[in-house]
Parts: structure tokens; sequence; C-alpha cells
């Protein structure tokens, strides 16, 4: 069973980044829109599981073609047929339930695409707003040890409130 550890920030998350944000962009080329950092450990300061979020953006899912999942299996991403998300294409590196980087594909400027970023951007541009998030997930981290899932199904209403927040604060 896979248990929820919530680990201290570490700036390393940053650098890791940068690395393979190198690699990933030379995979898929001029297919690839943009990439982002997102996810808990592209916030400063914000304990996360120790798992680098990647978000890449592309015109329309449908380019994405099976020579790039060969390109990206090359540099260690594995797809992840998610069916329950007809909105991202999802890989993996690293083992199954020890995954070690996400990297998540949306269309470009899309809904999935904005959100990240307006949930990223706030925490990082909203100190109150950051510290309730860490007292969150190390409460639910104690309550849901053994279940990532609902760990993080917990987590969605707090994610959800931010998000509307950095809407209005960006009208």
């Amino acid at each position: 069973m896979e248990q929820v550890i919530v680990s201290e920030y570490d700036p390393q998350w940053a650098t890791e980044f940068v690395l393979e944000k190198a690699k990933i962009m030379n995979a898929l080329g001029e297919l690839l829109l943009g990439i982002e950092h997102i996810g808990s450990t592209s916030v400063p300061g914000l304990g996360a599981k120790p798992i680098i979020d990647i978000m890449v953006g592309i015109n329309e899912l449908n380019d994405l073609n099976q020579t790039h999942i060969t390109d990206l299996a090359r540099i260690g991403y594995q797809f992840i047929n998610h069916a329950n998300f007809p909105d991202r294409r999802f890989f993996r590196r690293g083992e199954w339930r020890a995954g070690t980087h996400h990297l998540h594909v949306y269309q470009y400027k899309g809904d999935n695409w904005n959100e990240n970023l307006l949930f990223r951007n706030y925490l990082v541009n909203h100190p109150e707003a950051l510290n309730e998030y860490i007292k969150l997930k190390k409460d639910l981290e104690k309550r849901y040890k053994n279940d990532r899932a609902k760990y993080t199904e917990a987590k969605g209403p707090f994610i959800r409130k931010i998000i509307e927040q950095a809407v209005m604060e960006n009208k």
C-alpha cells in the first residue's frame, strides 16, 4: 500500500524541472506550445509528495501521436491511458505507484492549462493561502496516510476554492 508522505519543500525540485524541461522540449519539438512546472513542487515553501508535475501545452490533444509517445518513452516517460480524463494525456516517469515525475499534456491555454497556472500562481502570491494549504496537506497526510486517492480527493474543495478566488482576482 502506498503511503502519503508530504516532504518539506526542496529547492532541488525547481532544478529537476529545468533538467526535464529541456528533455521534453527536445522530445516534442514543434508540437509543444508551452511547458510549466505545476503542482506543489512548483511552489516555493510548499511541502509536497516529492513528484515533479510538469504540464505541457499543445494545440490539440489528438496531435500527440505514437511517434511523440515513443520519443517521450525514450526519455523515461511511460504513457498511461486514463479514460476518466479525456482532456488530458498522462505520462509517468518511474515505477508504478513510485513515480518521480508526472507529465500532464493539455490543450494549450485551455481550461485545465489555465486552472493549473491560476492555482500555482495564487499560492505563490498569497502566503496566507499557501500556509492554509500546508496545514490542510499535513492534516490530510495524517488522516489518509494509507489512502492516496482519498488524500487527493480531500484536497479538491480547497483547490477549487483557490481557483475561484484566482479567477475573481484576475477579472
